[in-house]
């Protein structure tokens, strides 16, 4: 039997709130009780908005939660290569290309015929085509800027008849299901751009397959990340894993919690005097 190998994944762009405790005592707690493995992992590929300071705070509130996890800890800044050895094999199969459209020149074109763009998980789903070879490489001896986006349609071409069997396994507290996965939901996705080397979706795939993990727990936000998500894992050659999407905290409002809510954080919380238990019973965890 496959031991169970699991992980949390936060990006160090401000203090842990609530709602990343509940994930990470979720993820930790599915680990602990199959006698698994839990997975600590950085993902800070956003260089503008990731801080040393907000990592460091990751650590000391999971440390307050009495939490433990693997050394060393991966941090996905530290591996950039990584990334970039994984968008040459989609390169390489003629998977992807440059789109050198800005964000308002996409917006102008799915304006003109919204019908061609339905909407996706992350946005109008757009899809493109790339440019005549000429043209692309004049815009790039240019200096211009430009974002790697995945082509469904050449996606589609490449696995043939594997692509209607595309599925994924998710796991809910009534028994586990078999998704049919649909990537096309995205359009052409974006996963690398010039000046960044990867996307949160090629990093986490890449990473998950590189560490072992054979079940992805995340929040239900993530949901629809898994279609796109195993359609990167068959182009790329990586396992699949299975997935769980767990309920998000909200407030009083009904409004999902965010870093912006600066009460509800680990360190707020711990500044007033409470102790890690009254973390646990308020999100609904037995204190082992």
């Amino acid at each position: 039997m496959t031991q169970l190998v699991t992980r949390f994944a936060p990006s160090p762009t401000g203090h842990l709130h609530l709602g990343h405790a509940f994930s990470a005592l979720t993820v930790w707690r599915a680990a602990q009780e199959a006698a698994g493995r839990f997975v600590l992992r950085i993902e800070d590929i956003d260089r503008t908005r990731c801080k040393p300071e907000f990592e460091a705070a990751i650590y000391e509130d999971l440390r307050w939660l009495e939490l433990d996890w693997e050394t060393p800890v991966r941090r996905q800044s530290d591996h950039f290569a990584d990334y970039a050895a994984a968008l040459a094999s989609l390169q390489e199969k003629g998977l992807v290309y440059r789109c050198f459209k800005t964000r308002k020149e996409i917006l102008d074109e799915i304006a003109r015929a919204p019908h061609l763009s339905p909407q996706g998980p992350e946005g109008p789903a757009y899809v493109g085509a790339p440019l005549p070879e000429i043209e692309e490489q004049a815009l790039v001896d240019e200096g211009a800027a430009y974002a790697w986006r995945l082509s469904m349609a050449a996606a589609k071409d490449c696995l043939g008849e594997q692509w209607d069997a595309l599925s994924f396994t998710e796991e809910t507290p009534e028994g586990s299901r078999t998704m049919k996965a649909t990537p096309e939901i995205f359009g052409d996705a974006v996963i690398a751009r010039k000046d960044n080397g990867t996307s949160y979706h090629l990093a986490s795939v890449h990473d998950d397959a590189l560490q072992g993990v054979t079940h992805v727990i995340r929040g239900e936000d993530l949901y629809h990340a898994a279609h796109l998500h195993r359609l990167l894992q068959v182009l790329l050659g990586y396992p699949e894993p299975i997935y769980r999407h767990h309920r998000l905290l909200t407030d009083e409002k009904g409004r999902r919690l965010a870093k912006r809510d600066k009460a509800a954080t680990l360190k707020a919380i711990r500044e007033s005097g409470a102790e890690a238990g009254d973390v646990f019973a308020r999100l609904g965890f037995s204190v082992s």
